[in-house]
């Protein structure tokens, strides 16, 4: 390294920033170390996974235990509770959620988010093997099953074809999905729809009863029948032979041929007492696709099939989605047929290069803008030496969030795009300063490279100390807890690095690059945009600065004046904060996003039928079918859609039964619509709704969530000591729900009754004619609904042929005709007795499912919010006045009470007493905002702190951190105008808007005590800081809005822009007045005074 000639004094006064500008402003290594930094960027952005949303790791591990016969009571207590006791024991777990229903218990564990997923499941599984057996003995070891977000299919494929059938369609699929599976870092495959194919053996009741059979003598054959083993093996003319005995069924023929028995000396056949019928299964559910307005015209539905694909985690979704869809398209004419399309109903890596490309652009628009500012302030020169630092600063970012485990998705992005206005605050602070001493006319015939470094000297310091209060005011967001954290987590991690290395790159390449490009320029004389310095530097200030010198002297003459000035400013403040208290400024955790799609939820009755349901779902698609912006939907009839990160958290999954449907609604994409998906479904739900309330059905119309998903955005957590208790409070919230303006999609987890008729076996009367119960629960079975009996053996169906025993539908409308089945004790000579002769006929209900939440049993109420104010914040606060109100059932031992105990950031301690827990969106944004609050407290500690031991003084860091509330009065008259909700990411932009704030104050007090060490007066110092340090405030400030101004188009960092620019305009004209006239009142005692 070369020292400057010329350098004068010791670098030992430099401080650290003159120190590296001199042992860098003439070294070879500088521009190398630029070079290396933007390969090291460009490798990072080739090596970083793609993909729309952050990977969140928040481990879910389902438990599932089945119970035969067992009441929903007797699982929980059998089941449930010894489970859910169990593994609240496990280290790390946040939640346990779990559901009992008759013959069936789900216990759902979720960890905290952030630990490790093997780790978790790994827990689980050691407490319930050590465990179960002592607290459960007598229950089956349950299923245990991990849940994540890599489970979330990133591709979804739909195959359609108006004269295609379900067998063919999913066969198709299956051939899709082997070759889907070939391509690297695909991970798990669904497919959902469509019919297998299945020999169907229909038995006929009448003929099995001529024949004295009953249907368990039927499989009972046929198991038999479809038997090939290996025997041994014998010598053979001195070879050995492998002997193999019985014979394997390979077509419905064979089926049909099993001899079942024999009856008045003659061998029965199954086809002798069914119809054998080589067919596909039965309909469990239905799966449909159609055509919107947008789709090319609206069509009848056609049967479908959907093969979901997933990818390995870490896995660059574009790249596998790419790949997937060109192995695809290389079927076509082979695998698929002409009259089979295949719809890409969800392509996750094409949305994410979407956004990802989208996001670019967008980070170059910014890069360009600020370079651009900073040519029309400073010249085209030294917009080149600030255009060298931005790549080489967001490059050594990217390397940071690489090795970070980030992946490059929307949040990253945006940090980065977040970043930009602030990291060439250190940049623009150098470079203005160095221009500002070429100008002086002290230096004139000075070497370029001794100025430069004096002039990084001079404002070293206090960049360093501002760099690390921007550094620190955006921390928060690090430790806010929850699925919100990992949301929040790239903006704190990639802002901090941004202006570490923006830190470093000023002071290194910086100077460098001013020396090489403005070395040429004259120096020494004040020409030039912007050249501003005190009055003694001899040369004409502009029209503003003598207008500010003129005003503060006023300010500082008469303290009338100061204190008229600062009361002003304070009722700024409030009136600023008072809209939010008077609704002119609405507050929401996180905006709606604008996707290409959303869901229908559809429950039915629970009585109701899968026609019925499908019935219901067609109406409701026939309704989409005609909204303009729709490209293509989905029907799910008795089964679950694709699930997303919603579904996943919300275990859409597991939707399963005939009252139930799901459809998928696709849009165009955005750039193809004026309307955002948001307004889309808001139009839609009132047709949509009365649609489903002529069949009595709780419609959802489900978003993509912007953040973190909820079980939805409303849930009311309802406890009590007893069920009737807590089901007559459930019933009075949901009443209250549907009473409240703008409350839509009320339901709750709480089933209509469904008629149950149980068929009960007399165990005297079948034990006297020899006829074990189980056997004539099994005949019930079959003739209630099928039996898998064994398989087909066909080599080349990539999907198992059942061979399945079952009672045609005409003989099941009417349990009488059912009872005519027979059943037979062990001997096969034995007589065949009807099942009316055993069996007695009860009728009832079915059991309604029983919910827990960590240990306590709760009744869920849930709803959504649109029409009036969309946010759940209004919502809440007028149900809570009439849940206020709410009439407390009497609970025996306790006092008659009115009202419920409302809880919102914590669940009740007990249940003993009556009491409502608000959750959903609500919990989550007490959750942001109450860490974010108590992070920012502790950070501006921290900057206290450190500007204490910079100072030396406790009450000058107050002057420097007064200035922060000042941006509130931009921020929040800003929302309210361009009618923004105040979220999450507008405190974030609060909060990062603070950090700069107090970079520009230290950047003027540090100027004054520099003026007041070289013998100014405090009147003049504070003055001449406002004057002289104005156009590098001004500079970082339009740099923040230049910056920002590109998200002000997205919906969700809508907020972060306006609260950056705003909040930067109204500080920097606020502060540059505030904080030298609050630093003269507080120093002018211990100084002397002006003039």
């Amino acid at each position: 390294m070369t020292t400057p000639p010329d350098a004068g004094e010791s670098g030992a006064h430099r401080g650290i920033a003159g120190r590296l500008a001199m042992a860098f402003v003439q070294s070879k290594l500088t521009p190398l170390f630029v070079l290396v930094a933007v390969l090291l960027g460009v490798a990072s952005l080739v090596l970083l996974p793609r993909e729309e949303e952050p990977q969140i790791h928040v481990p879910m591990v389902d438990v599932q235990v089945s119970l035969p016969g067992a009441s929903a009571r007797e699982t929980e207590e059998r089941a449930t509770r010894p489970i859910e006791g169990l593994l609240w024991e496990v280290p790390g777990v946040e939640y346990v959620y779990s559901t009992s229903r008759e013959e069936e218990s789900l216990v759902i564990v979720r960890f905290r988010v952030g630990s490790n997923p093997d780790a978790s499941l790994a827990r689980v599984a050691e407490k319930l093997r050590a465990n179960l057996g002592r607290v459960a003995p007598n229950i089956p070891f349950p299923s245990i099953i991990p849940r994540s977000i890599d489970d979330v299919p990133i591709l979804a494929l739909t195959l359609h074809g108006p004269r295609a059938d379900p067998v063919q369609l999913r066969r198709l699929a299956k051939e899709l999905e082997g070759v889907a599976k070939q391509v690297q870092d695909v991970a798990e495959t669904t497919l959902i729809g469509g019919a297998r194919r299945q020999i169907r053996i229909g038995l006929d009741p009448a003929r099995l009863a001529a024949r004295n059979l009953s249907p368990v003598d039927v499989a009972t054959a046929i198991r038999r029948a479809n038997r090939q083993e290996r025997a041994g093996s014998m010598a053979v003319s001195d070879r050995e032979v492998v002997v193999q005995s019985g014979d394997l069924l390979e077509g419905p023929e064979q089926v049909g041929r099993v001899v079942v028995g024999v009856f008045e000396g003659r061998s029965v056949r199954v086809d002798d007492v069914a119809e054998v019928r080589d067919a596909a299964e039965e309909p469990t559910w239905y799966v449909f696709h159609g055509t919107g307005p947008a789709g090319g015209g609206a069509a009848p539905s056609e049967p479908a099939v959907t093969l979901t694909i997933a990818k390995r985690p870490g896995a660059n979704a574009i790249t596998v989605a790419t790949e997937v869809l060109r192995k695809v398209e290389a079927l076509r004419g082979t695998i698929l047929p002409p009259d089979v399309a295949v719809s890409v109903a969800r392509n996750y890596g094409a949305t994410a290069a979407e956004k990802s490309d989208e996001l670019l652009v967008h980070m170059g628009i910014a890069v360009a803008g600020v370079a651009l500012l900073v040519w029309l302030a400073l010249g085209w020169r030294e917009a080149g030496v600030v255009g060298i630092a931005i790549p080489a600063t967001l490059a050594l970012t990217l390397l940071v969030f690489l090795l970070w485990g980030f992946t490059l998705n929307r949040i990253t992005l945006f940090a980065l795009i977040f970043s930009i206005g602030i990291l060439v605050d250190d940049a623009i602070v150098v470079v203005e300063n160095i221009v500002r001493h070429l100008r002086l006319e002290a230096n004139r015939g000075r070497a370029v490279s001794v100025v430069a470094v004096e002039a990084v000297a001079e404002v070293g310091n206090p960049t360093i100390l501002a760099t690390f209060a921007v550094i620190a005011a955006v921390l928060p967001m690090g430790f806010v807890g929850g699925l919100m954290g990992p949301y929040m987590r790239p903006i704190p991690v990639g802002a901090g690095a941004a202006m570490f290395w923006s830190l470093l790159v000023a002071f290194v390449v910086t100077p460098w690059a001013a020396v090489r490009i403005l070395g040429g320029r004259r120096h020494g004389k004040a020409d030039g945009a912007g050249a501003e310095a005190a009055p003694s530097a001899g040369h004409r200030e502009d029209m503003a600065t003598r207008l500010y010198r003129r005003w503060m002297a006023l300010l500082l003459g008469q303290a009338r004046w100061r204190w008229g000035f600062l009361v002003g400013v304070v009722v700024l403040l409030l009136a600023a904060c008072g809209g939010v208290g008077m609704g002119w400024v609405k507050v929401k955790m996180l905006p709606f996003d604008n996707k290409a799609e959303f869901q229908l939820v559809l429950n039915m009755p629970e009585d109701g039928s899968l026609e019925r349901t499908a019935r219901a779902a067609g109406e409701l698609a026939a309704e989409l079918a005609t909204v303009p912006e729709v490209r293509d939907f989905q029907i799910y009839v008795g089964t679950a859609a694709p699930f997303g990160f919603n579904g996943l958290v919300r275990h859409y999954f597991l939707r399963r039964g005939a009252s139930v449907a799901d459809i998928q609604v696709n849009l165009v994409p955005k750039g193809e619509r004026r309307a955002q998906s948001h307004d889309i479904a808001r139009r839609v739900r009132p047709r949509l709704a009365a649609i489903a309330a002529r069949f009595d059905a709780r419609l959802a119309v489900v978003e993509v969530p912007p953040g973190p998903p909820v079980l939805q955005t409303l849930v009311a957590e309802v406890y009590a000591p007893d069920d009737a208790t807590r089901l007559a409070l459930a019933t009075g919230v949901r009443d209250i729900f549907r009473a409240t303006r703008g409350v839509v999609d009320v339901d709750w987890y709480v089933e209509d009754e469904q008629p149950r008729t149980r068929f009960v076996v007399d165990a005297a009367k079948a034990a006297l004619h020899g006829i074990d119960v189980g056997a004539a629960n099994r005949a019930l079975r079959i003739a209630l609904g099928s039996e898998w009996v064994d398989v087909l053996h066909v080599p080349r169906e990539r999907e198992d042929v059942g061979i399945v025993l079952d009672v045609p539908r005409r003989w099941r409308s009417r349990p009488e005709d059912l009872l005519a089945l027979r059943a037979r004790g062990g001997d096969p000579g034995a007589l065949a007795v009807p099942l009316r002769e055993l069996v007695r006929v009860e009728r009832g209900v079915v059991d309604r499912s029983r919910h827990r939440k960590n240990l306590m049993a709760v009744t869920y109420v849930t709803g959504d919010v649109a029409g009036e104010i969309e946010s759940p914040v209004y919502a809440i606060q007028a149900m809570n006045r009439d849940l206020a109100r709410l009439a407390v059932p009497a609970v025996p031992g306790a006092p008659a009470a009115v009202g419920l105990r409302l809880y919102n950031a914590s669940q009740p301690a007990s249940d003993a007493e009556p009491s409502m827990k608000w959750d959903g969106e609500w919990h989550v944004t007490l959750e942001v905002f109450r860490d974010l609050g108590l992070a920012f407290a502790a950070v501006l500690v921290l900057i206290y702190v450190l500007m204490v031991g910079w100072f030396r003084s406790f009450l000058t860091p107050l002057v420097v951190m007064a200035a922060i509330p000042f941006s509130l009065v931009g921020i929040l008259p800003a929302h309210g105008a361009m009618g923004a909700f105040f979220t999450a990411t507008s405190m974030i932009g609060f909060m990062a808007g603070a950090g700069i704030v107090v970079r520009n104050s230290i950047i003027l007090v540090d100027f004054i005590e520099q003026r007041l060490g070289e013998g100014m007066a405090l009147g003049a110092a504070v003055v001449d800081a406002g004057a002289v340090r104005f156009r590098p405030m001004l500079l970082t400030a339009l740099a923040v809005v230049v910056g920002a101004s590109v998200m002000l188009s997205d919906p969700i960092f809508q907020g972060l822009a306006i609260s950056l620019m705003a909040g930067e305009i109204a500080s920097l004209l606020i502060s540059r007045i505030a904080v030298p006239v609050l630093y003269f009142m507080s120093h002018r005692e211990a100084l002397p005074k002006a003039g």
